[in-house]
């Protein structure tokens, strides 16, 4: 008889395990406890506008295509990965705005309305990022970090790179303008971190996304989600939906199975965990397994900033609008500080505006435009009443938009609901309602992350946000690879 695989949680680590493990011979089975696949990148629907909940910016497409070419079948068959130009608009306080382009000479025609000199600058950052991608992607994105010795193996080029200065110094280093400064060192954000405390080893970004460049599947991530879920079904994996688990259960050193919340026990040779780690030791697992794996006391993790999530329609179209738009606020360092270190909500803020209707107009009826803004804040370590600030939160947002790059918003605006850290740790089980599990900083990367196989049982692996190489959409899909190594090895799979 096959083995059997038991997948806990929908995301796409989740979906990617399910589809490499299946194709190893093994008998997978995925639960979800939303009603639909695809974790934070699950669609809503209002009112005729449709909205993808969470991931939007599509790097590294080959990812996906490789978890089509395992079974022989063609990504654009059924997907259709259009480029986005720009890639980013970004608006800052003062009104002056930076659009990062395909086209190296388009961006650099941008950066020279802020600073001559910077387009130099801009060219010694890309040089430093596609080295640190070389190691940082290239050799350590799908290598499991089950020993600190094959970390330690890395640390000569680690330290060449200058991997212990943050992606702010990195960047501050080769660029001068404060404007340029801030653009050229938001992406980690993108995946949970600060740029004054993450590990430059994101800054590896910078190079990806010049390789491959910056996506958009028509029909959105949902669409994405759809597809692999037909992907799946083709291939008899079993997918229920609506099940969440209240423990994994260990017999000897080994996971056996799951006891559902209704009850139900569902028995398994290997689990692998979709679901955040820090939930999986705290909640899902006896006491006496709940040893932290990080080699570092719990109370000193540290976890990403909590999110704001604000869904809407717009009874007018916004053209000038692109994609995706980075809207920031005059604070910067500041800011982030207050988000991540003191964890106040402030009168400030910075925001990511999403608007798929710039390039796929099925997200909203004819005529109209489909956005969501995500607003970093303090995740539930901050003592927020997220019941009041919610409303009050949408309302600044709202009129600091109609002040600025959506006229006539207040006016507009229909349908529309938000998510905050309290709906993350509700929907998604998140530790702490963190948007992106624990940051990215030095201290919790690689090997000082979440292993992708837990130290004492043997047959509990783990593909997520939270687990080694970390969050983002080519980060939980390398997890997945790590994981298919993993088990491999394990299983003497050649």
């Amino acid at each position: 008889m096959k083995k059997k695989v038991l997948v806990i949680g929908g995301g796409f680590g989740g979906l990617a395990a399910a589809l490499r493990s299946n194709k190893l011979g093994f008998d997978v089975t995925l639960i979800e406890r939303l009603d639909m696949l695809g974790g934070r990148a699950r669609v809503f629907q209002r009112d005729g506008y449709r909205h993808d909940a969470g991931p939007t910016v599509i790097t590294a497409p080959f990812l996906f295509e490789e978890l089509f070419e395992i079974y022989n079948e063609k990504l654009e068959d059924y997907l259709n990965f259009v480029p986005l130009d720009p890639w980013y608009r970004f608006y800052f306080h003062n009104g002056k705005t930076f659009d990062y382009r395909p086209s190296i000479e388009d961006t650099n025609k941008e950066i020279r309305k802020f600073d001559e000199n910077d387009v130099k600058g801009y060219e010694n950052l890309l040089n430093t990022s596609k080295e640190i991608f070389k190691i940082g992607f290239e050799q350590l994105s799908d290598k499991p970090f089950s020993s600190f010795w094959e970390m330690a193996k890395q640390v000569p080029s680690l330290l060449k790179l200058k991997s212990y200065l943050t992606v702010s110094q990195l960047v501050n280093s080769k660029l001068k303008n404060e404007f340029m400064r801030k653009a050229f060192s938001i992406h980690p954000l993108l995946v949970g971190g600060n740029p004054f405390t993450t590990t430059s080893i994101y800054a590896l970004i910078h190079y990806l996304e010049r390789k491959w460049g910056v996506y958009f599947c028509m029909g959105g991530t949902g669409k994405i989600v759809y597809e692999l879920e037909k992907l799946m079904m083709r291939n008899n994996i079993k997918i229920q939906k609506n099940t969440d688990v209240e423990k994994i259960i260990v017999n000897n050193r080994k996971v056996t199975g799951v006891k559902l919340i209704n009850g139900e026990i569902i028995q398994a040779d290997v689990v692998i965990c979709n679901a955040d780690p820090p939930t999986v030791y705290k909640e899902m697992l006896e006491p006496k397994h709940r040893k932290y794996v990080l080699p570092k006391l719990e109370k000193s993790v540290q976890y990403s900033m909590g999110l704001f999530v604000l869904f809407f329609g717009s009874k007018k179209q916004y053209h000038s609008v692109a994609h995706h738009t980075i809207w920031m606020a005059n604070r910067y360092k500041e800011l982030l500080k207050d988000i991540f270190d003191h964890k106040i909500l402030t009168e400030d803020f910075s925001l990511y505006l999403h608007r798929p209707t710039a390039t796929d107009q099925t997200f909203a009826p004819s005529g109209k435009d489909s956005f969501y803004v995500l607003c970093p804040v303090p995740n539930l370590q901050g003592n927020i009443n997220w019941d009041k600030e919610g409303s009050i939160l949408r309302d600044r947002i709202v009129s600091s938009l109609d002040e600025t790059i959506m006229p006539s918003l207040k006016e507009n605006i229909e349908a529309d609901f938000w998510m905050t850290p309290e709906d993350f740790k509700n929907d998604y089980r998140s530790m702490y309602g963190a948007g992106f599990s624990i940051a990215p900083i030095f201290s919790q990367s690689a090997w000082f992350r979440y292993h992708n196989k837990d130290k004492k049982i043997s047959n509990l692996y783990f593909s997520t946000a939270g687990s080694h190489p970390g969050a983002g959409i080519p980060g939980v899909l390398c997890s997945a690879k790590v994981v298919e190594k993993l088990i491999k090895k394990d299983f003497n799979i050649l």
